[in-house]
């Protein structure tokens, strides 16, 4: 039984011990195999005219608030969105064309980014909940090994300890899984953020 849980011990160890594997510099308590990568900048993803400071006014008008809002949303299939920035920009005419599809994009830019950033954010502090429970492991798996090292080992003791790294290690494992998708987020943004800047600069005059 002893040599059971010690096998047991080391695997869980080892899977705890690839989690705290450095990450590169500067990640910090960034969780995501993909590299972390900071605010997006404008001109990475937009091909079109500079923006002004009436471009940055967008709240200001109703309804292309509305569409920032709709065409914004993940939720709404990305096909969906184009369509509707194409509808919108066929109804613009002469030089107020292209001034509204500019603040359309700056409208889509900034809900885009401060959403990313959030994403970022809170995968940061997810990160950082993580390594606290890998020390805590960590901690438990070396009291577990303490406690069977003991010449007459406590078998109450032992099997305690063992359960509870047995269960905090399996949601620690259950929580990084869980991160495989959430990391994906940032860069299906900065996907989605890319598509809708190409069409609104396409549907420009």
């Amino acid at each position: 039984m002893r040599h059971l849980i010690t096998i047991a011990v080391l695997l869980l160890s080892a899977s705890i011990s690839a989690a705290q594997a450095p990450r590169g510099r500067e990640q910090g308590d960034w969780p995501c195999r993909q590299a972390k990568v900071g605010t997006i900048a404008l001109a990475s993803v937009w091909p079109g005219p500079p923006m002004d400071t009436a471009a940055q006014d967008w709240r200001s008008d109703a309804e292309l608030s509305a569409l920032v809002r709709r065409v914004s949303e993940r939720r709404t299939p990305l096909d969906e969105a184009q369509a509707a920035i194409i509808d919108y920009a066929t109804r613009l005419t002469g030089e107020q064309k292209n001034a509204k599809l500019t603040a359309l994009m700056a409208g889509v830019f900034d809900r885009l980014n401060s959403e990313r950033d959030a994403v970022i954010s809170g995968l940061e502090r997810y990160g950082h909940k993580q390594k606290n429970m890998a020390e805590r492991v960590k901690s438990e798996i070396e009291a577990l090994n303490a406690a069977q090292s003991e010449t007459t080992a406590d078998q109450q003791k032992v099997a305690d300890l063992s359960n509870r790294v047995q269960w905090d290690t399996r949601v620690f494992e259950d929580r990084r899984r869980a991160l495989t998708y959430v990391c994906e987020t940032p860069v299906l943004i900065e996907q989605r953020l890319g598509a809708l800047a190409r069409t609104i600069a396409a549907a420009m005059g």
